[in-house]
């Protein structure tokens, strides 16, 4: 089933409904209060928050807000993340977003994370590459950029089979900037 992008009359992104997309062996899903416990593992696990700077859930109520803050970015267009599942599990083991959505400018940032028990299994490959394809298609973007920490090779490695080219530093000294354009995505 392809994925429709709505675009309403002032050519703003809409993500309601949401679009759930799916993988050969993912589906990528809107998270919901169920998530709860996996959103608590995967925003806790010190492996996982070492290359993501978002605050150490410590609770399950963490991260309920958590959630609900990710869905409130939702319902107001602003950002998109999908929470990633096996098929044949409701069981989350993973996130993949856009967020810092430059409207005007056709640009978003992608990022996600993984359960340290699925790295290393081509699951985010195959996540990545579903998601790419919605922001150009779908989202219409023109570029898609991924700011992170240069120690995270893993995550380099992925972009680079994807793509992405290194553009440069941020203002923060320990990150760098990897960026995929449409005009030179491999079609």
């Amino acid at each position: 089933m392809p994925v429709v992008f709505l675009v309403n009359q002032k050519d703003k992104m809409n993500f309601t409904p949401f679009p759930a997309l799916s993988t050969e062996r993912l589906i990528l899903r809107q998270m919901n209060s169920y998530d709860k416990h996996e959103i608590f593992k995967l925003c806790s696990d010190a492996r996982v928050l070492k290359f993501i700077d978002i605050k150490k859930a410590e609770t399950i109520a963490d991260a309920e807000a958590f959630i609900e803050k990710i869905n409130t970015g939702i319902a107001n267009n602003e950002s998109i993340l999908w929470g990633i599942c096996l098929k044949g599990s409701s069981a989350l083991i993973g996130t993949i977003c856009f967020w810092n959505i430059l409207k005007e400018d056709l640009v978003a940032e992608i990022g996600y994370a993984l359960l340290p028990g699925f790295q290393g299994k081509g699951i985010m490959q195959e996540a990545i590459e579903k998601v790419i394809e919605y922001g150009f298609i779908s989202m219409k973007l023109k570029s898609i950029v991924a700011d992170l920490k240069p120690a995270n090779i893993k995550s380099i490695k992925l972009l680079e089979r994807n793509g992405f080219i290194y553009t440069g530093k941020p203002k923060e000294e320990d990150m760098v900037i990897y960026t995929l354009s449409k005009a030179i995505q491999i079609q």
